[in-house]
C-alpha cells in the first residue's frame, strides 16, 4: 500500500501528525460494538423501556408486534455491547439496563432533547 504524502502547503506539525496516526490505529472495537447496537431505533426504544423497570422478552414481543426471535436478536446485540443484562426467572428471561446502559441512555436522552 503506497503512502500519500501530505502536501507541503498543508500546515501540520510532526507531533500532531504522529498523534493522528496513533489515534486512527487505536483499537476501539468495543466502542464500535456499542454504536452498532444503537444503530437500530428498536434497540434504542428497548433501552428506553428498560429505564422504566426490568422487563421480560414477552413484554417487548407484545408491545412491538415483533417475533420473539427478532426481539431476542436485538437484546443479544444490546447484551453483547454490555448495555443490558438478564437473569432467568423460571421460564422467563428478565432484562435490565447495565450501568453502562444507563449512562448511554442518559446521553441518548440529552441528544433527543437537544434536537
Amino acid at each position: 500500500m503506497s503512502k500519500t504524502k501530505i502536501p507541503p502547503s498543508y500546515d501540520i506539525s510532526p507531533d500532531i501528525l504522529e498523534k493522528v496516526r496513533n489515534l486512527v490505529k487505536e483499537d476501539i472495537e468495543d466502542i464500535a460494538v456499542i454504536f452498532k447496537a444503537l444503530s437500530d431505533p428498536i434497540r434504542i426504544n428497548i433501552l428506553r423501556a428498560l429505564k422504566l423497570r426490568e422487563l421480560c422478552v414477552c413484554v417487548f414481543v407484545e408491545a412491538t408486534n415483533y417475533k420473539y426471535s427478532a426481539i431476542s436478536y436485538h437484546l443479544k446485540l444490546l447484551k453483547d455491547a454490555n448495555l443490558v443484562d438478564f437473569k432467568r426467572d423460571g421460564n422467563f428471561l428478565i432484562y435490565d439496563l447495565t450501568d453502562l446502559g444507563r449512562k448511554i441512555l442518559k446521553i441518548i436522552t440529552e441528544i433527543k432533547e437537544s434536537l
